[in-house]
C-alpha cells in the first residue's frame, strides 16, 4: 500500500453525490443514513405513501366485487322457479341510476380541479352536485329494492336473487359510504382550508368514488343488460 493511499480520507474513492443520482431522484446531496436506511432524499413523501397505500385498498375491494360478480355469474340462471332477470329488472329505472352515476364522476372531476386550483366556492358546488347525484342513485336503487321485495322477490327467494342483492347492495353501500365521506370533507375544507392533509383525503376519496363508477359500468352490463336480453 502507498503512502498517498494509506492516508487518504475514507471517502476518497467515492463519486459525488450527483454521479450516484444524475437525474436528482434523491432530495439531498449525500450518502446513505444508516440510522434510517434511506438515501439522503430520507423517506418517500407522505402524499405518495398514502396514495400507495390507497391504491392498495382500491385494488382489495376491486378483488371482492370480483368475487361477487363471479358468484352472481354462477348462480344467475338458478331461479328456484321464480322470476328470472327480465322479467324483473326495469330498463328505464336503471338507465336512469347509470346516467346519475356517470354525471356524478363528472362533477368529482370539476371539484378535484377546484381543489387543485383551490377555489373554495367551485370547490363546495360541484361536490354538492355529486352528492346529490349520488342520493338520486341510492334513492332508485332503494325504490328498486323495495318493489322486488314487495313482488316477493327478496333475496331468499332463488339463489339468482341472493347473489343479485349481494352485488348491487354491496356496491350501494359503498355509495352512501363514499357520500358520507364526501360530506365530511366539505366540512374539513370549509372549516380548516385546503391544508396538504385535507387535499390527500380528498383525493383519495375521489379516487374510491370512480372506481365505485367503474364496478358500476360492470353491474350495469352484467347484471341488467344481460339479464333483460336473456
Amino acid at each position: 500500500m502507498s503512502a498517498t493511499s494509506a492516508f487518504a480520507p475514507p471517502d476518497a474513492g467515492r463519486k459525488p453525490a450527483h454521479e450516484h443520482d444524475p437525474y436528482r431522484v434523491g432530495r439531498g446531496s449525500g450518502g446513505d443514513n444508516e440510522a434510517t436506511g434511506h438515501g439522503s432524499g430520507g423517506p418517500s413523501p407522505k402524499r405518495i405513501v398514502v396514495g400507495y397505500g390507497f391504491w392498495i385498498f382500491i385494488l382489495s375491494d376491486i378483488i371482492t366485487f370480483s368475487t361477487f360478480f363471479a358468484a352472481y355469474a354462477v348462480l344467475k340462471d338458478n331461479t328456484a322457479g321464480g322470476p328470472s332477470g327480465a322479467q324483473l329488472f326495469d330498463r328505464g329505472s336503471v338507465g336512469i341510476e347509470t346516467v346519475l352515476l356517470l354525471l356524478s364522476s363528472f362533477t368529482c372531476g370539476m371539484a378535484g380541479l377546484a381543489l387543485r386550483f383551490k377555489n373554495l366556492l367551485w370547490f363546495q358546488v360541484t361536490m354538492l352536485a355529486t352528492a346529490a347525484l349520488g342520493v338520486g342513485f341510492l334513492v332508485l336503487e332503494v325504490h328498486e329494492f323495495a318493489g322486488l321485495i314487495a313482488q316477493g322477490a327478496g333475496p331468499s327467494r332463488s339463489a339468482f336473487l341472493s347473489a343479485f342483492f349481494t352485488l348491487v347492495g354491496c356496491h350501494g353501500l359503498h355509495v352512501t359510504v363514499g357520500i358520507l365521506w364526501l360530506l365530511t370533507m366539505m366540512a374539513q375544507v370549509f372549516a380548516k382550508g385546503f391544508r396538504d392533509d385535507i387535499i390527500r383525503r380528498t383525493a383519495c376519496w375521489a379516487l374510491f368514488w370512480h372506481a365505485l363508477d367503474i364496478v358500476w359500468v360492470g353491474v350495469f352490463t352484467v347484471v341488467y343488460l344481460m339479464g333483460v336480453s336473456a
